[in-house]
């Protein structure tokens, strides 16, 4: 409550647009008069808003220390909900800006990864000071400015929605679905699993909630079913951990990615879809091959405890209805929203408040959370006590507080390295770094380094910072932190900054799933009893397409489906489009990509169950793996000798396997 207050009314005082104690005095008042003459007297017919006078009283060197006192009552707080490593990170920036500004000032070193921006704004060190701690208050970067904006009024209405949709019991009813369409497969409770948690996930986009809330029945039909414990935990953390992948509602992390990268959610949850289909498919064949491996058989008939009830069959209408909304309200137009039916129907006013709401991001939620709360009443149990709503809104509540404490140390953070020139110097370097390094040593060979190998070893350096950050840290500061330190670094090579941030966004949503915290992993382990770690290296060969599947997305861009994906900065500062493309989907090359990419998963998947028809030995687990990257690979007659090879390998594994079970039935 007292940093909360404190950061509130620093806020107020120093920002230009209220000049709290300047109110209170009346010298504002006074000011704007002023203002408002001397505009009148210049432009004849200018409002006095023109012109807004700067504050008056500040708190001046003061300020510095209210901005520290702040700081570390909010990361105390921070320690005690998010746990250590979130602040281990944010004071480490706090601690290196305010480190490079004191070398800065007493001369120590020349080091340019040790200056500051402080040094670059000249004039007085005590001025340039006050203003680089104002910035923090006032400025978009700060506290209080665009990451308070996703808590308070983006993210809300979805926190709303997801606490609601916790009154019902309609992801018992999603599961009991998921069963009675998958009951014929194999491995039917794992597809179960993955269905069930890409549905529910996408509402409640947080990994380790969702392995909590679906897995505590589908882990133990997976095991009632066949599957190994490591498995059948190492599935659910890998397609929960998917859901903050999987449109409509992709997590808070989606609407930071939005603020960051100024391209609609919209237009977000569009590139988003692609990816997030390979991904589950890619579950799905990872389950298939570990079902064929382990003899496990169709359910065939829904257990007695899953068969759907006309309850269940509401239950649905309650979850899939605020879906429909949202997406309804995203991908549609103005123009047909007004039309048809719903503008026969509603009133003219309400036909123009979702004229009006058509494409907006928070519209949607708060349209969902009205279409959810009649609905919820279809619930029994919530007709008997409708207090579980309220209750459900408290939980809302609490949760809301939550990332604001989350978002309070991201725009730390962001504040800190923007002031730091920490980012900008480090895409300096490395740029320059790569222009001049001609060939790099690895493993006692000399490879020639061009254009390709610059972007690879650069997202490959953006992969491993975001796991390692990302370990036993939420995914909002995980990508926000790399996003800040390596995106612009990708952009520079030739990646649109809208890739180099979906790039980073994947692999702090994979951290989720990467021992040796692997905080979803870890907790379906609570759930099966196994071995963490061996279920975190299940999860990783589950759910092994969430970090393989950006670099394909880097290297095809199209497959985002968004102009965005393909526009890039040239070296004019003008925007400009990548070579070969035109910013427009191309439906024949598209279905191509696709189809390749199908068969490169099949063959990765396979290859990491070490089966398809039948085992696999060393050597053509090697093969496959092989094959799948030159199938994905650039180059024309590569690709199509993965492609005829990788058809060939499974053609011959599929024949040679039919004649062993013949032989060994016979």
């Amino acid at each position: 409550m007292l940093a909360a207050f404190l950061a509130a009314f620093g806020y107020l005082v120093e920002i230009d647009s209220v000049c709290l104690i300047d109110q209170i005095t009346g010298e504002r008042a006074r000011l704007i008069q002023d203002a408002a003459e001397r505009s009148a007297g210049v432009i004849p017919g200018m409002s006095f808003d023109a012109e807004v006078p700067a504050c008056q009283a500040r708190f001046g060197i003061w300020i510095i220390p209210l901005l520290f006192t702040i700081i570390t009552l909010f990361f105390l707080y921070n320690i005690r909900v998010w746990g250590l490593p979130l602040v281990a990170v944010a004071s480490v920036v706090v601690l290196y800006t305010v480190g490079t500004t004191l070398i800065w000032i007493f001369d120590l070193s020349d080091n340019n990864f040790l200056l500051t921006k402080l040094g670059a704004d000249g004039g007085d060190v005590t001025a340039a000071a006050i203003q680089k701690a104002t910035n923090v208050f006032v400025t978009p970067d700060g506290f209080m400015g665009r990451f308070m904006d996703i808590v308070i009024n983006q993210v809300f209405p979805y926190v709303v929605l997801g606490a609601l949709f916790g009154t019902s019991a309609g992801g018992t009813s999603l599961i009991k679905l998921a069963v009675r369409a998958t009951r014929n497969l194999r491995g039917g409770p794992a597809h179960a699993a993955i269905v069930s948690s890409a549905m529910f996930g996408t509402i409640t986009g947080g990994p380790v909630t969702n392995v909590l809330s679906t897995g505590r029945l589908t882990i133990p039909m997976m095991r009632r079913n066949g599957f190994s414990k490591e498995f059948a935990g190492g599935v659910e953390a890998a397609a929960s951990s998917g859901g903050q992948i999987m449109p409509p509602v992709m997590g808070v992390a989606a609407f930071v990615l939005v603020a960051l990268t100024a391209v609609p959610y919209t237009k977000v949850i569009t590139a988003a879809f692609l990816p997030a289909m390979f991904f589950f498919f890619s579950i799905f064949l990872a389950v298939m091959f570990q079902a064929r491996r382990e003899r496990v058989v169709a359910v065939g008939e829904v257990p007695e405890d899953l068969v759907m009830a006309r309850q269940d069959w509401l239950n649905l209408i309650i979850i899939v209805a605020p879906i429909l909304t949202i997406l309804f309200l995203l991908l549609g137009s103005k123009d047909a929203s007004g039309s048809g039916w719903i503008g026969a129907i509603l009133p003219d006013a309400v036909t123009r408040t979702i004229i009006n709401s058509t494409g907006d991001a928070v519209s949607a939620g708060w349209w969902a959370v009205a279409v959810l709360i009649p609905l919820l009443l279809l619930d029994p149990e919530t007709r008997a006590k409708p207090s579980k709503m309220l209750a459900s809104l408290a939980d809302g509540g609490l949760l809301i507080s939550r990332l604001f404490l989350l978002l309070f140390a991201v725009s730390i953070i962001s504040a800190f390295l923007n002031e730091s020139g920490l980012t900008g110097e480090l895409t300096r370097a490395v740029t320059s770094w790569l222009e001049q390094a001609q060939s790099v040593r690895l493993f006692g060979y000399d490879v020639q380094i061009v254009g390709g190998v610059y972007l690879m070893l650069a997202l490959t350096c953006a992969m491993l910072c975001a796991i390692l950050l990302g370990m036993g840290m939420p995914t909002v500061p995980a990508y926000v932190n790399v996003a800040l330190l390596l995106g612009p670094l990708l952009a520079n090579l030739g990646v649109s900054f809208f890739t180099a941030h979906m790039f980073v966004f994947y692999f702090a949503v994979a951290s989720a799933i990467t021992p040796p915290v692997a905080v979803a992993a870890f907790a379906a382990a609570s759930i099966t009893g196994a071995e963490p770690m061996r279920t975190g290296v299940a999860a990783v060969r589950v759910g092994i397409v969430m970090f393989t599947i950006p670099f394909i997305f880097a290297w095809y861009p199209e497959l985002l489906l968004i102009p965005e994906a393909v526009t890039i900065t040239d070296e004019s500062g003008a925007k400009a489009l990548i070579e070969g493309y035109s910013g427009e989907v191309e439906i024949a090359a598209l279905a191509m990509l696709s189809a390749r990419l199908v068969l490169a998963l099949y063959l990765v998947a396979s290859a990491l169950a070490r089966y398809d028809r039948g085992p696999m030995g060393s050597v053509e687990i090697a093969a496959r793996l092989g094959l799948a990257v030159l199938v994905m690979w650039k180059t024309e007659p590569v690709m199509w000798f993965g492609i005829c090879v990788g058809l060939a390998v499974i053609l011959v594994h599929n024949v040679l396997s039919r004649r062993a079970d013949e032989r060994a039935t016979a």
